[in-house]
């Protein structure tokens, strides 16, 4: 769609820590910094968020970041102002849900940020499956899965209780078919399957194209554009922007 003034964009982004523990070659938090400038999003979602004296995004003037007791974070940066903050924080879980109140022009939105639930299996798994591994697999598949329902039950909770548009977006661990993404996506927008292409790899997993990031507007907002860049290694995740408006007459 055309680009108007009035529209905005929002990127979200598992980070991996900023590839801390040196899983990938190159100076990741420098290429998202790049990368961040180079794109200028008005409004950043990060999940696995390392927080150091470097990791700083300082053209935003706006931003919240709440920490776990492993020093991992979420953050939301903003161009727009931050009028409200708050997190959920997941039972026997280290995964967590951030949100920002977001005052853009006379239009308030509430952004989400969340990190659900890990299934823990490796993308670079390639050992040989026997019983005994079949049912490790299964069962950590199953207590995960566990825990993803509660936690998407809390979050959709949680958003009908909110008056303002609604954006909810970051990593499900999860696929498009599953009652997580079904219970998080109620009657929103997926931004992807609005005006994404191809099969909207957000995973770096080789065996197939896995889509776990995932935007979600409420009907106020119009999505215009939406973007995988796959071609930017730098997390086992990728980051996805979108471009969106609050259409007056869907406010009314």
């Amino acid at each position: 769609m055309p680009q108007d003034k009035e529209d905005f964009t929002l990127m979200s982004y598992n980070v991996r820590l900023f590839n801390l523990y040196r899983w990938l070659p190159g100076d990741a938090l420098e290429n998202i910094k790049l990368f961040v400038k180079d794109n200028e999003p008005d409004i950043i979602c990060f999940q696995e968020y390392k927080t150091s004296d470097e990791a700083h995004f300082n053209e935003y003037k706006y931003s919240f970041l709440k920490e776990n007791e492993y020093k991992m974070a979420q953050a939301i940066y903003s161009k727009y102002p931050i009028i409200n903050t708050g997190d959920l924080k997941f039972p026997n879980s280290n995964n967590n849900a951030i949100y920002a109140d977001i005052r853009k022009g006379n239009d308030t939105i509430r952004v989400y940020s969340i990190h659900m639930q890990s299934i823990r299996i490796s993308p670079d798994i390639n050992e040989t499956i026997d019983e005994e591994k079949s049912k490790v697999i299964f069962n950590r598949l199953s207590k995960a899965f566990a825990k993803q329902q509660l936690q998407a039950e809390m979050i959709e909770k949680h958003r009908s209780a909110c008056s303002y548009p609604v954006i909810i977006c970051g990593d499900l661990n999860n696929s498009a078919f599953s009652y997580v993404y079904r219970v998080i996506r109620g009657d929103m927008n997926d931004a992807f399957e609005e005006v994404g292409g191809g099969f909207g790899k957000s995973y770096n997993y080789k065996y197939y194209p896995a889509r776990i990031d995932y935007v979600f507007a409420d009907e106020q907002f119009t999505v215009k554009e939406f973007t995988t860049f796959n071609s930017f290694v730098n997390s086992d995740h990728f980051p996805v922007i979108t471009r969106l408006s609050i259409e007056a007459e869907k406010q009314e």
